[in-house]
């Protein structure tokens, strides 16, 4: 087994620099010996055998159990030293079958009448508070941040995405706004204090999110207007919102759940209103999320690619007024998690234990794997029903930026968020 292991390893890592000692206690160089050194340990005949067969998988869960041990680098240095052979991967009879396997049984589960939306975003979003106070900013931004100048902060590129997202939706006093997936809060506080008189309804599935996001909204004395409810957006009745924002909950919907998705926004915006969505994307369909992920981080999930996503917007009797493609963010966003998160795997371990926390570090350095090498992107896509909501120029963007940091200039600082 041992030297069918490496017979594969030495097909797939041509260039490199990787010492690979086997469960055996064999050691072998790997690679032409260029680039960072490597050092990887199998702990056991076992690990070599899952991995091989399935390493999508298996490798993360070998990883977690410590069965699949860095002894110089760390999992990110491993995976891009991986990423940059991808040319010689090797896929047999047997792990091909398991792939279509896994994408057929993903696909009937995004088209089952069954809503898991609550379990799968609790499974996520609703663990202990205290682990993402580990890696996110002050203001709990748990999705792509936006580097704008290159070389900010994490809670600079936060406030600049918030900035961005915001100018695009082209907000006016005393408008009624819903948002989609509303996290800790953050985006609807934000918003909502950079207009007057604005009505803001922000939904969410997580229990969690939403004791936090009330708390916030009364400690800044703004919850008459700032509301935050325990609401699927499918069963969803209001009447008609002048502005609708999602900010990286699309990935969640399910690539089945598209059309009744874009069937609900046309029903909740109004007929010259304005909606922004943020989303993760890729180049092409995949028709699968990885296999690590869905089981262990985001259960059902799916990226969907702009291709995917524009159907299903105009099949719905939306318009789409720009897009917006913002590349490598989320490479800087997950490289800073990552970083923090490392950085307090004392706290991480005492919150859960050694296993979580690899979990966790697998999690975040294979989504940056993801930016980096498998051209994963940020889409940021206008919706309206009416080519007249918007402007027939961008010009308004940056104009709108301008005076948003003017408002932060002189918005009171965050609170802390307590739990």
């Amino acid at each position: 087994m041992a030297s069918g292991f490496l017979s594969i390893v030495q097909k797939i890592i041509r260039k490199g620099n990787l010492k690979l000692t086997l469960a055996n206690g064999e050691t072998h160089t790997v690679g032409d010996g260029s680039g960072d050194f490597v050092a990887v340990r199998i702990a056991d005949e076992e690990a070599e055998k899952l991995i091989r067969r399935d390493p999508t998988l298996k490798l993360g869960e070998m990883y977690m159990d410590g069965r699949f041990i860095l002894e110089h680098g760390n999992i990110y240095d491993f995976l891009a030293m991986v990423k940059q052979n991808t040319t010689n991967e090797i896929f047999d009879i047997p792990m091909a079958a398991l792939l279509i396997g896994r994408i057929a049984l993903q696909q009937l589960k995004s088209r089952l009448p069954v809503n898991h939306n609550k379990r799968n975003v609790a499974h996520h979003y609703d663990l202990s508070e205290r682990l993402f106070e580990l890696f996110l900013d002050e203001d709990w931004q748990y999705s792509c941040a936006y580097f704008d100048p290159p070389g900010i902060s994490l809670e600079e590129a936060q406030v600049a995405k918030k900035r961005h997202i915001a100018a695009k939706m082209l907000l006016e006093p005393n408008q009624r706004v819903l948002e989609i997936g509303s996290g800790w809060g953050g985006m609807g506080l934000y918003i909502a204090e950079a207009t007057p008189g604005l009505d803001h309804t922000g939904i969410t599935l997580s229990e969690e999110q939403l004791k936090i996001s009330r708390d916030r909204a009364e400690k800044r004395g703004i919850a008459d207007r700032v509301r935050f409810e325990l609401q699927d957006y499918r069963t969803m009745k209001a009447e008609p919102f002048d502005r609708i924002v999602s900010v990286g909950m699309f990935e969640h919907v399910g690539i089945g759940n598209f059309p009744g998705y874009f069937k609900k926004v046309h029903e909740l915006l109004a007929d010259d209103g304005v909606m922004v969505l943020h989303s993760i994307a890729r180049p092409k369909p995949s028709f699968a999320t990885n296999a690590f992920i869905e089981k262990y981080i985001f259960p059902q999930g799916y990226i969907p690619s702009i291709g995917e996503t524009i159907p299903a917007i105009e099949k719905a009797g939306l318009l789409v007024r720009d897009v917006e493609v913002l590349p490598l963010h989320y490479a800087y966003t997950l490289r800073a998690w990552r970083e923090r998160f490392v950085a307090r795997k004392a706290e991480a371990v005492a919150l859960y234990d050694e296993r979580f926390f690899r979990m966790w570090e697998f999690y975040l350095a294979g989504s940056e794997i993801g930016f980096r090498w498998d051209e994963l992107f940020i889409m940021q896509i206008q919706i309206t029903k009416n080519q007249y909501s918007t402007p027939d120029n961008r010009n308004y963007i940056p104009a709108a930026e301008t005076k948003l940091k003017e408002f932060e200039a002189v918005r009171p600082p965050l609170e802390k968020i307590t739990f």
